[in-house]
């Protein structure tokens, strides 16, 4: 009686939570449910802002989107609701004390984000559809602002940066397990392969490109430090498990991923200059667009199809765009993207508007046996001719400046390091060879209005800003 008595208020606070929950799940309004541990996340973001911060790596993995049980909206469970609170905390401590430093402002990365961002607001105000555009900035909002530039706050801490990446790791090393065992009970069948990793992942497009986004990050852990033998094993047991979620995804784009991260690693050891590396791009674009149709018939030629799960075979198919329907669908989207451009060249429809608009600009002799249509199948397939379409020229050449600019900061940074500081330099080059998977898989896929894309990319981005800083002040102090 006596615990009753000095523990009322908390016996009665968990009867009405037993009570509603109930109530709620009669009502199939269970997701309501998760309300107080919502309280209790905003508690632990208040007084443990730091350690919350750092969690976000590990549930970014396991993140669940409830549109699949509400059928009204989307959002990722628990990563989103964090997300918007530390925005909303950031602004509160902006506002009363600032936080960021005046080098952070400065940064390149954050000067093109800033541009970016700004554009995109100036074209929801001319968007086709306002209120989809909003919303879509809002999200973009709430996945750059607290890992972007909380990120470079909480990653002065150097130690911060392994914890995350590790985190990030152990979270999606569990995802892969997951996926790898239910998909042996389907005996690694490629259609199985599509749908395995949900509820975690949507598809096997996003899920190969972050198992591929993981893997120098894996690789960069284990060879960054001498680690007692049983982290060592632990390590060598997540390369191998990440290694075969990779190749069990049968996803092509990340294959071809990981194979572009290790050009650039060939780049980056024999000290390619960036000059170089920027005029040999060019040329190639120049002689890709003024050779795009002789190419084009020569691709049509391969009508080599994926007809097994072998490694060769998927490989060839991938530049199949006579009779593989996933390619001929992302030639479709890409058309779309580029006609809706032609229609609206400044401005664009608007951002997120994309899937909204692109079934009208389809052309009969590009639909598929996967196009719809009512064109309600998604997003253009492509980091860079989605803005494209959404945010006129300005808005694809804002995204290739911030990306040439992530590249730009974070490989002069890795020459600049220490090289006695092996473990920082070592990180530093997973990190770039990690971007590198993403951005190259970011021509064929779109994943950044996501959490599971956003969360890594804009975190290692902190990382390489926080870093920057630190070796100024280092620099100074010596």
């Amino acid at each position: 009686m006596q615990f009753i008595r000095q523990h009322s208020w908390q016996l009665l606070a968990g009867c009405v939570y037993i009570l509603l929950s109930g109530v709620l799940i009669w009502r199939d309004q269970a997701y309501l449910t998760l309300f107080p541990f919502g309280l209790l996340a905003v508690y632990f973001a208040i007084y443990y802002s730091e350690w919350t911060f750092l969690s976000l790596a590990f549930f970014t993995p396991l993140s669940i989107n409830i549109e699949e049980w509400t059928d009204s909206f989307g959002l990722f469970i628990p990563t989103e609701p964090l997300l918007v609170g530390f925005m909303l905390l950031f602004l509160m401590l902006q506002i009363r004390k600032p936080i960021i430093s005046s080098e952070v402002w400065k940064n390149p990365i954050i000067i093109w984000v800033g541009l970016y961002l700004s554009w995109a607001l100036i074209t929801c105000i001319t968007s086709s559809n306002p209120l989809v555009s909003i919303k879509f900035l809002l999200a973009r909002l709430w996945f750059i602002i607290p890992v972007l530039l909380l990120g470079s706050y909480f990653f002065r801490e150097k130690k911060n940066i392994s914890i995350f990446l590790w985190l990030f790791a152990t979270g999606m090393i569990i995802t892969i397990s997951y996926t790898l065992i239910v998909h042996a009970s389907y005996r690694f069948g490629e259609k199985e392969s599509h749908w395995v990793m949900w509820p975690f992942f949507k598809d096997h497009t996003i899920y190969g490109a972050i198992v591929a986004l993981v893997v120098p990050l894996l690789f960069g852990l284990f060879l960054s430090k001498k680690h007692p033998p049983l982290v060592q094993a632990v390590a060598i047991g997540f390369i191998f498990i990440s290694l075969l979620g990779l190749y069990f995804s049968y996803t092509r784009a990340a294959w071809l991923s990981i194979l572009a991260a290790l050009g650039v690693l060939a780049l980056i050891k024999f000290r390619v200059r960036f000059s170089i590396i920027a005029t040999v791009g060019i040329i190639s674009a120049v002689i890709l667009l003024f050779s795009w149709d002789a190419i084009q018939m020569e691709l049509e030629r391969n009508k080599y199809e994926h007809t097994t799960e072998e490694f060769g075979e998927r490989l060839q198919s991938a530049t199949n765009v006579s009779t593989d329907a996933s390619n001929l669908e992302r030639i479709n989207r890409w058309t779309c993207a580029i006609d809706m451009f032609k229609e609206r060249p400044i401005f664009g429809f608007g951002p997120g508007t994309y899937a909204f608009e692109y079934a009208r600009f389809q052309h009969p002799e590009n639909l598929t046996i996967i196009s719809t249509n009512f064109g309600d199948l998604g997003n253009a397939h492509s980091e860079y001719l989605g803005p494209l379409a959404e945010m006129g020229l300005i808005g694809m050449l804002m995204m290739i400046g911030l990306v040439a600019a992530i590249f730009y900061k974070s490989i002069t940074l890795y020459n600049r390091w220490p090289k006695e500081d092996t473990e920082i330099r070592t990180l530093l080059l997973a990190i770039i060879l990690s971007l590198t998977t993403y951005f190259v898989h970011g021509i064929l896929n779109n994943f950044l209005d996501t959490d599971k894309a956003a969360v890594p990319i804009w975190g290692m981005c902190a990382m390489v800003i926080a870093l920057e800083i630190q070796l100024k002040k280092e620099s100074i102090d010596h």
